[in-house]
């Protein structure tokens, strides 16, 4: 049978088990006598080397197999858990992340054994190492033979009630088609109960790969005499011998190549078993959702997009007409259009817990390392985002949390001295404001050294000492600049200067912006606000001269009218004006891209852009109105320019260019 058909039903499924390892394992580790949680984690991990032996990853089953030997023993109280074994355990989890790796990347498992960590499980039992098998078991009076699993399965039948038979069947010397008739009997057996064993395989029987005899183990509760009845009335049966199998009748297989075949079959048999009882218990969450290709979704996307840009269009022709009935008719389009837009932004938004889910592993290995003790409390994993949005956010997120753990969060001796509790705490948090999310990384540490940022800039050149009256925020600016670090020796994890510039560059990229509030001695908060979509915005249009800008409406604050005598000039010759008791900087637009500005107006419009709490003025000439825009890339050869983010078509088939606020308000 082949098999690769079902290589990407068995990588999702994969990372769902490998997640639910990871998590698991967090949680036993704090409690680790809850026996549910180790119950949890066999689960997955047998689940896991059934798929992996069904789909032929003999070295991903091996591993996960001594992972399971491990967990059993726990589950039956043979085995305590400590810290040793959960760190050998997330050895192994990683391990099978880097199968899955490869599996992805190339097909196949790759030739990594990893047997050191096999062995390193099997001593955890007390094996010598490179044993994959249980202990033998003795055979005095053992009347049938099978592997390890067939046993378990057996054992575990007869305390649920179930009776165990074994079945020869013999098919008639002048049968054509043998595996068509081996499949019928095993369609008819299976009406009765449960086949936990055939001999040859059932892909040896696929592949007529035996003589006119073949065997099966059955676990059923009807009668073996209407089971045997039931095979007898296909055709092309010669005979059938039935056989009830009695408890200490069962041993272990002595043929070494034999049973590892009979493995790969109960691992098949069980594998098809734990996948009908979870379709059963989720059919009706299944028949209520669809697996989408999100190529589809894009393609979806992209024709609502061009439905944008035509109603702009039909929209700019209606003015042209005084006729109700038409403009009716282009009232109710926009309705259509834009509930069609909310209909398809709702189907490309995914939970960041997508994300988040990943770093409770990652930060347990981080305090490991760095000697420390903390907690990552995570809320609003269920916030949504932009797809898009979501598979670039783990980078920068990585970066933030370890910025945390290294640079904030002190040792615990020191945050003893300073009246803090031992453990520190870094907060990650999501949730919506308005058109955008806020994703929070916050800890209880030491804070920011303002003074230290301010010294490790002189030393670099970026700073002259006579320049003492920056404020709080321009200090902080430097740590976003390249190769920018407040540690003095290089480590691992920093002291190269590029995480908080990936953070910054990533994040304006995605169209969002990047906040930092600290307090010495008290911690520090790094607010990422990103747009919920980068598909389609609503903007305002402005004009100067002749060319159109758009302003994303989520990056405005207000819109006013200025006098020219309102407008003061400081130093350096910077403009500002008062609004509102609020000190604003203004900036020309006309200059901004490369244009000679108007001056001699009496009133000026300026609109009133933000970033975080900052706030500026951007002069233009005329403002045309708001509308849906559909965002297109400038492509490689434009990328490189910051002001603009984007372009886009307006109605009248013109191109007009997005302007980027984080650029606008430097």
């Amino acid at each position: 049978m082949d098999m690769s058909q079902y290589l990407g039903m068995f990588i999702e499924e994969a990372r769902d088990h490998i997640q639910n390892l990871n998590d698991n394992m967090l949680k036993l580790e704090e409690n680790p006598e809850d026996l549910q949680l180790v119950n949890e984690i066999f689960r997955s991990a047998h689940t896991l080397k059934g798929m992996a032996g069904t789909m032929g990853f003999v070295n991903m089953q091996k591993l996960t197999h001594a992972m399971e030997n491990v967990l059993a023993a726990a589950r039956d109280g043979k085995l305590k858990v400590n810290p040793n074994i959960m760190d050998v355990l997330f050895k192994a989890v990683d391990a099978l992340e880097a199968y899955l790796d490869v599996i992805v990347a190339t097909g196949t498992e790759g030739t990594e054994t990893n047997v050191q960590l096999v062995d390193a499980l099997n001593t955890i039992l007390g094996r010598p190492t490179g044993d994959m098998t249980v202990p033998p078991v003795s055979k005095a009076g053992k009347k049938y033979e099978y592997d390890e699993f067939v046993v378990r399965a057996i054992e575990r039948a007869r305390t649920q009630g179930f009776n165990v038979y074994k079945f020869d069947v013999e098919l008639d010397q002048n049968c054509l088609l043998k595996s068509a008739r081996a499949y019928l009997v095993f369609r008819a057996v299976e009406e009765f109960g449960e086949i936990i064993h055939s001999k040859p395989s059932v892909q040896d029987i696929e592949d007529e790969k035996f003589d006119f005899e073949f065997s099966i183990t059955v676990i059923s509760k009807q009668p073996i005499e209407k089971i045997r009845e039931r095979i007898l009335s296909i055709s092309e049966i010669r005979e059938v011998k039935a056989l009830e199998i009695k408890s200490g009748e069962v041993g272990g297989s002595e043929e070494k190549e034999e049973a590892e075949k009979v493995q790969q079959e109960v691992q098949l048999q069980e594998t098809v078993k734990v996948v009908r009882e979870q379709k059963q218990e989720a059919l009706q969450k299944t028949s209520k959702t669809v697996r989408v290709d999100i190529e589809r979704l894009d393609v979806l996307m992209n024709l609502v997009s061009e439905l944008i840009i035509i109603k702009s269009r039909i929209e700019g022709l209606a003015k042209k007409y005084n006729d109700r009935q038409y403009e009716e008719s282009i009232e109710y389009l926009e309705r259509i259009t834009t509930s069609l837009h909310d209909a398809v932004m709702k189907v490309r938004m995914v939970p960041v817990e997508r994300v988040f889910s990943r770093f409770p592993r990652m930060m347990r290995d981080l305090a490991r390392e760095l000697g420390k003790e903390f907690e990552l409390v995570m809320s609003g994993e269920d916030t949504e985002v932009d797809r898009t949005i979501v598979d670039e956010l783990g980078d920068p997120l990585i970066h933030l949390l370890r910025n945390a753990a290294d640079h904030g969060i002190e040792d615990p001796e020191e945050r003893i001295k300073n009246a803090k509790p031992r453990n520190g705490l870094i907060k990650l948090s999501a949730y919506h404001d308005g058109n955008n999310v806020v994703i929070e990384v916050e800890d209880d540490g030491k804070g920011i050294d303002l003074e230290k940022v301010k010294q490790k800039a002189i030393e670099k050149g970026l700073l002259k000492e006579e320049q003492v009256d920056l404020s709080e925020q321009e200090i902080i600016d430097f740590l976003f600049m390249p190769s920018f670090s407040t540690k003095d020796k290089v480590t691992n994890l920093s002291g190269r200067g590029v995480g908080l510039d990936v953070v910054k560059t990533k994040i304006e990229q995605l169209g969002g912006m990047v906040e930092v509030k600290t307090q010495k001695g008290k911690g520090t908060k790094f607010v990422i606000r990103l747009p919920l979509t980068l598909a389609i915005i609503q903007a305002l249009l402005v004009t100067v001269k002749d060319e159109i800008y758009a302003i994303p409406v989520a990056s405005i604050r207000e819109i006013v009218d200025v006098a020219k005598e309102d407008i003061k000039v400081v130093q350096k010759g910077k403009e500002i004006i008062m609004l509102r008791n609020q000190v604003i900087p203004i900036k020309h637009l006309h200059s901004i891209v490369g244009l000679e500005p108007v001056l001699d107006k009496k009133k000026f419009t300026v609109v009133i852009v933000r970033r975080g709490e900052k706030l500026t003025g951007i002069i233009v000439d005329r403002l045309l109105g708001q509308q849906d825009i559909v965002i297109k890339s400038l492509g490689k050869y434009l990328e490189g320019i910051r002001l603009i983010s984007g372009a886009t078509i307006l109605g009248d088939g013109s191109v007009a260019m997005i302007l980027d606020p984080n650029m606008l308000t430097v």
